[in-house]
This record gives structure tokens, sequence and C-alpha cells, in this order.
């Protein structure tokens, strides 16, 4: 990072500064839109449309690979700001969390058992590297971005694989959680308020798309069910986070060796040396 921040230059990176500014502003210009009627009704936000932009541009060449090696190291602040932003989040909320009472507070647990769905199809059916760490942990939204690009970097093996099941949920997200939750309203098997808890996800959009057939099939319960969404969109946003980095990617890791047979690799620290040049490298 020190590195990096040493070659930034406004006047040198102008054009990915611009073609930024170019896919907010198209992408904010359009602003939510909903698509379908009914219980089928989902809301597609501006970051769907600045990610499906910048896919368009590059396929035009319009944004070419230079400015894409450009924008790369641009993440890791970026996601440094998202940090602040959800531990910002966390403390004033964490009175909501005691409130919002024990099944609330321990379904974030629950779906660290998504690892034990994903890991082993991404491993042993597609044949993926450490990329499968990254997709597999979490749900891949903006925690998950946050842990990744904090331990390994975004431009890691597991940094793709974050970014890839987060640009997947993005796109196709909404989409996905507004027919499962069409489906399990269809099937009336679970009550309203455990799929409203069910639509807190950690994302925004998924949430609305998950949330609006539940709330169309029960509008007399519509503002408990959106409550007890909310609640646990705020959970999964706090525990969430520390479920994801004490508890789902350690295991991700262990998995991940044992479906590659692979052994744990020590990692034999010469603290001396290492204290040594960093020393060496504050004073140059």
């Amino acid at each position: 990072m020190k590195e990096f921040l040493k070659g930034m230059s406004l006047k040198k990176d102008w054009k990915v500064h611009l073609m930024c500014l170019i896919l907010v502003l198209i992408a904010d210009g359009i602003g939510k839109q909903p698509v379908g009627s009914g219980i089928m009704k989902i809301t597609l936000l501006p970051m769907l449309y600045a990610l499906v932009l910048g896919m368009v541009f590059a396929g035009l060449k319009i944004i070419k690979r230079d400015m894409m090696e450009t924008a790369s190291p641009y993440i890791g602040i970026s996601v440094m700001f998202l940090t602040c932003r959800m531990a910002a989040d966390i403390g004033p909320n964490l009175a909501s969390v005691v409130e919002a009472g024990l099944p609330l507070i321990l379904q974030e647990i629950g779906n660290i058992f998504t690892v034990f769905f994903a890991l082993p199809v991404a491993v042993l059916i597609f044949k993926m590297g450490r990329e499968a760490v990254g997709c597999s942990f979490s749900i891949s939204r903006e925690g998950g971005l946050a842990i990744i690009g904090d331990i390994y970097g975004l431009d890691s093996p597991e940094g793709r694989g974050v970014m890839g099941g987060y640009i997947t949920g993005t796109l196709l997200g909404a989409i996905f959680n507004s027919l499962m939750a069409s489906v399990f309203v269809a099937l009336n098997v679970i009550h309203p308020y455990a799929l409203g808890m069910a639509a807190g996800t950690g994302s925004a959009s998924m949430m609305a798309a998950a949330l609006g057939p539940v709330v169309e099939a029960y509008p007399d319960m519509a503002s408990e069910i959106s409550a007890y969404a909310a609640a646990s969109q705020v959970l999964t946003n706090v525990d969430g986070l520390y479920v994801s980095l004490f508890i789902s990617l350690p295991m991700t890791n262990f998995l991940y060796r044992k479906l590659k047979r692979e052994k744990k690799q020590e990692l034999n620290l010469n603290y001396k040396e290492l204290i040594k040049k960093a020393e060496e490298a504050d004073d140059e």
C-alpha cells in the first residue's frame, strides 16, 4: 500500500477517474427500477447498471487493459472505507443485537453450513483452486470483501473468488432471492416471520427482492415481517462479520486442504529478520 500511495497520480490516472465518474452518473441517473409484478417484483439498483456498463465498455475496448490494471489497487482503498463504514454501523446497533433475541443472533451461525455445500462443488466439480475459498466462506457481500481484502488482498486468488461471488450476487442474487422466496411462500411450510428473517441477507437489493413476495403474500403482517427483515439485516452485518472471520474462513481453509489433500503450510518466520527489514525500509 505504501508503494501504491507513492505511485498515485491524479494526472496519470485521470482516465480511470473520469470513467468511474461517467459510470456513476449514468447508473445514478437510471436510478432504482422495479421489474415484474406481484410476488415476482424485484428492484434493480444503480450498482447493477454500473457493473453491466463496465463489462460492456470493456468488451467494446472503451475500458482498456491498462486502465483495469491502474484501477485495481484502488479497490484496496475502497475496502478500507467500506470497513470503516461497517464498523461505524456496528457500534450503534449493538443494543439492537441484544434486543432482537437469540434466534436472530444465532441465525448467522447457520450460514456457515453453506460452506459444506459450496466448497465441495467448487473444488471437486469445477476444480477450482484458492478462488474457491474466497467465494465459498460467505455470501460474498461487502463484509466478505473487507475480510478477504484485508487478509489476502483482492488481487489474490481468494480475492478473485470473493469478487466473482460479489459480482455474480449483484447480477443474479436479487432475481434468485425473489424466486426462492416466491417458492417458499407458495409451499406455505415456513412461518412468515422466519421468511422475513431469512430475507435479511446482508445485501439491500437481495433483501428487498426476497421481502417483496413475502409481504405481498401476507399484507396484514407486512410491518412485522419488515421489522424482522430489518433486524436480521443489521445482525448479518454485525455478528456475520465476526462469524465469517473467526469461524467460516478458518473452517473453509481447513476443508479446502482436506478436499485438496494438502498439508497446512507452516510459517517459519524469522522475526528478527522481519524487524530488521522493516527498520531498513523506514530509514529509506
